[in-house]
C-alpha cells in the first residue's frame, strides 16, 4: 500500500509517499522559516497564503520521486488538526479534491498521532534495521505548540496521560531566543549555544518539581529568564550567553526527562519514545539516554528529519488506520485544538476545574 500524505498544519508545506510498513518513498518539505523569521514567530495569514502557493508544486515533486506517480497511490492522508485553521484548510481541501478525483480512500490524521508514530518511519538514508518499539510505550511529545505524555497502545489507541498547564517547551525556547535577540526559531540556536555552556552557571527554578504530578509548566521559567535579563541585561560576552542558554535549556530538559521517566514507572512500561520538533534537541536526546540507561528503559527517538513537521508521519499514521479498515468521508472538518487537551483552571493539587 502506498499512501500520499499531506501536511499543512503550521508553517511547513509537506507531501510524502509512505508504505504501510513505514518505508518512505518520497518526502518533500517547503519551509516558511525565512518568511516568519523577521516577525519572531508565525504569522497565520502569511502561513496560509504560502501554503496555497506551495502545496501543488510540493505534491507534484513528491509524486515524481516514486514510480507510478498519482496512479500508484492507494490512499490520501492529510493533517486534520490541531493547527492553524487557515493552514489546515489548504491541505484538507486539496486532499479531498485529490481523493475524490482518483476515487481513493481519504484519511484525516491527528497531527499529534503522526508525531507519536514517526518513530516507525524507515528512510532510505537510514542504516538501522530497528523496526521501532513494541507497543505499548510511553510517548513524550514535545514541540512548539504541545508538550504532553501519552500511553500508546496502538495506532488507534493513544491515551493522554498529562500535558503542560500553560506553555509548550518549544514555545519556551522560541520566546527565550526572542528575548535574547537570537532570532527565530529559537530552539536550534539555544541548543547550539548550550552545547558550549555551563548549565550550572545560572540558577533557574525547576518547573513542576513535585514528583506527584506528570504535568508540565514553562510560563514561570520564561518569567524567571525575563527577570534575569531585566536585572543583568543580555550577556555581551559569548561564553556568558552560552552559559545562560545552557542553564535555561538544562532546566527545560530536566523537567521533560524526569516526567517522562516517572510516567514509564507509573505505567509499568520500559519503553519511552520522544517525538516532536524539540526531540531534535541534542541536549534533550543526551539527557534522556542517560536517564533511561540509569532506569533500565529503552529509549526511541526518531532522526531529526522525522521529528520536525513532515508529511511522512501523517501518511504513516493513516496507513495504520487503513490497514485496520478505517477511512473518512469527504465531509470531515478541521480542528484547531487537540480534542483530548484539557482546558480550564487548575487547582493547587493539580485537579482541573472544567470550563463550562
Amino acid at each position: 500500500m502506498r499512501v500520499l500524505g499531506i501536511e499543512s498544519s503550521c508553517d511547513e508545506t509537506a507531501a510524502a509517499l509512505v508504505t504501510e510498513s513505514g518505508q518512505v518513498l518520497a518526502d518533500v518539505v517547503a519551509s516558511q522559516v525565512a518568511m516568519h523569521g523577521p516577525y519572531g514567530g508565525i504569522v497565520p495569514e502569511l502561513a496560509s497564503r504560502a501554503h496555497m502557493q506551495a502545496i501543488i508544486p510540493v505534491i507534484r515533486e513528491a509524486l515524481s520521486k516514486a514510480p507510478g506517480g498519482l496512479d500508484g497511490v492507494d490512499a490520501i492522508a492529510v493533517t486534520q488538526g490541531p493547527g492553524l485553521v487557515g493552514s489546515l484548510l489548504v491541505g484538507v481541501q486539496v486532499a479531498k479534491a485529490l481523493a475524490w478525483s482518483i476515487g481513493k480512500p481519504l484519511v484525516g490524521v491527528n497531527h499529534l498521532d503522526g508525531h507519536l508514530l514517526a518513530v516507525y518511519l524507515r528512510r532510505p538514508e537510514e542504516d538501522s534495521a530497528d523496526e521501532g518499539p513494541a507497543m505499548p510505550f510511553v510517548g513524550l511529545l514535545v514541540s512548539g505548540g504541545h508538550t504532553a505524555l501519552y500511553r500508546v497502545e496502538g495506532a488507534g489507541d493513544i491515551a493522554l496521560l498529562a500535558q503542560t498547564r500553560d506553555d509548550a517547551a518549544g514555545e519556551a525556547f522560541d520566546k527565550a531566543a526572542k528575548l535574547l535577540g537570537l532570532g527565530y526559531p529559537g530552539g536550534p540556536v539555544i541548543d547550539r549555544l548550550a552545547s558550549r555552556g555551563n548549565a550550572d552557571a545560572v540558577s533557574f527554578p525547576l518547573p513542576m518539581a513535585s514528583r506527584k504530578t506528570l504535568e508540565f509548566s514553562f510560563s514561570g521559567l520564561k518569567t524567571a529568564l525575563a527577570r534575569h535579563v531585566q536585572k543583568h541585561g543580555v550577556p555581551g560576552d559569548e561564553q556568558e550567553l552560552a552559559d545562560l542558554c545552557a542553564s535555561y535549556q538544562g532546566v527545560i530538559v530536566e523537567s521533560l526527562v524526569r516526567k517522562a521517566v516517572l510516567a514509564c514507572k507509573n505505567q509499568g512500561l520500559n519503553r519511552l519514545v520522544i517525538s516532536g520538533g524539540v526531540a531534535a534537541n541534542r541536549g534533550l536526546r543526551a539527557r534522556a539516554k542517560e536517564a533511561c540507561d540509569a532506569n533500565g528503559l529503552a529509549l526511541f527517538v526518531p532522526p531529526p528529519v522525522s521529528c520536525t513537521d513532515n508529511a511522512a508521519m501523517i501518511a504513516m499514521a493513516a496507513a495504520q488506520r487503513l490497514v485496520a479498515g478505517e477511512r473518512d468521508d469527504l465531509s470531515f472538518a478541521v480542528y484547531s485544538r487537540d480534542p483530548d487537551r484539557r482546558r480550564g483552571k487548575f487547582r493547587r493539587d493539580g485537579s482541573l476545574v472544567e470550563r463550562t
